[in-house]
């Protein structure tokens, strides 16, 4: 039916109100689990450096009695070092911007800053992960996958070298198994880590909690649900908590001691006002920072899954 003649209506109106909720929604993920897993650390300089100590090879002690004293042998500490990273995000809102009245933030300058920052942890933790060498024009700090070279389960290509400062060549992809996270971890055990993390990429999480280990799966029917993750991996060597990283490469998993492992920072996340050159606003943040692997044999990976 049409609406009866001479009806006003919206179609026709003037200075009908916009219907604009007060509310932004944001999907994009901001979790960093290897910011969040690693303690934080204090650099002085852009070159950052740390020790390193094994002790000798155990073996059969047995001395002549009454024999003369000997020193031993001594294991001399072993330097390592890290270049520090500059990651900044420019933020510049127009004057007439920030005198407006928009919806879903009070203010503009304000709102546009914490998106800059969250985006910075997102970019700080792609960097963590994936960086295999350290560079010094500009300086980049070398990552997760420079330094995870000792305890391996790969399938060909080359791996990084921290001593050399040599990177990271794939190999040929293959299927993601237990067996390859059980080689590794009895890897870390055998050089005396101890993992606590398993970080995989969101399809490898997919694959892990297919494993079966040694277990029956069982549905609890009272409450209509199908469990189908694991969160917590049970192995002879300690218990690991699965993460999942959206920004690690998915064809990497990674086996984490979380105590040797630190962030180093030489300035903390600041937020710089930069010289008014018109009529806007312009604020930078700033952070420089390195990863900290206190104890590269700590640590394990599995490279090249599919």
């Amino acid at each position: 039916m049409a609406a009866p003649s001479g009806t006003f209506l919206t179609t026709a109106a003037i200075g009908n109100r916009e219907d604009l909720t007060d509310t932004i929604y944001r999907i994009s993920p901001t979790q960093t689990p290897t910011l969040n897993m690693a303690s934080k650390s204090k650099a002085t300089n852009t070159l950052h450096e740390w020790q390193t100590q094994d002790l000798a090879a155990a073996a059969d002690n047995a001395q002549a009695e009454g024999d003369n004293a000997s020193a031993k042998t001594v294991t001399p500490t072993v330097r390592l070092n890290n270049r520090t990273q500059i990651s900044t995000k420019t933020v510049i809102v127009s004057g007439t911007q920030q005198a407006m009245n928009p919806a879903g933030r009070k203010d503009e300058l304000a709102y546009q800053l914490a998106l800059a920052s969250a985006e910075i942890k997102r970019d700080m933790e792609y960097g963590l992960t994936q960086n295999d060498v350290l560079a010094t024009s500009p300086r980049k700090s070398r990552g997760l996958r420079g330094w995870v070279v000792d305890n391996v389960n790969n399938n060909g290509g080359t791996l990084a070298s921290y001593t050399g400062n040599t990177g990271y060549t794939a190999g040929t992809q293959r299927a993601f198994t237990e067996a390859q996270v059980k080689d590794v971890l009895q890897k870390c055990y055998t050089a005396g880590g101890e993992p606590d993390m398993l970080m995989l990429s969101p399809s490898a999480k997919q694959t892990f909690s297919g494993f079966t280990g040694n277990a029956t799966r069982f549905d609890k029917s009272e409450d209509a649900k199908l469990y189908a993750s694991v969160d917590y991996y049970v192995s002879d060597f300690g218990t690991l908590q699965a993460v999942p990283n959206r920004f690690m490469a998915a064809r990497d998993v990674f086996l984490l001691q979380s105590d040797k492992l630190a962030i180093a920072y030489l300035r903390p996340f600041q937020t710089v006002e930069l010289a008014k050159t018109g009529d806007a606003e312009q604020r930078e943040i700033i952070v420089e920072y390195t990863m900290e692997c206190r104890a590269p044999k700590a640590h394990g990976a599995v490279y090249d899954i599919l």
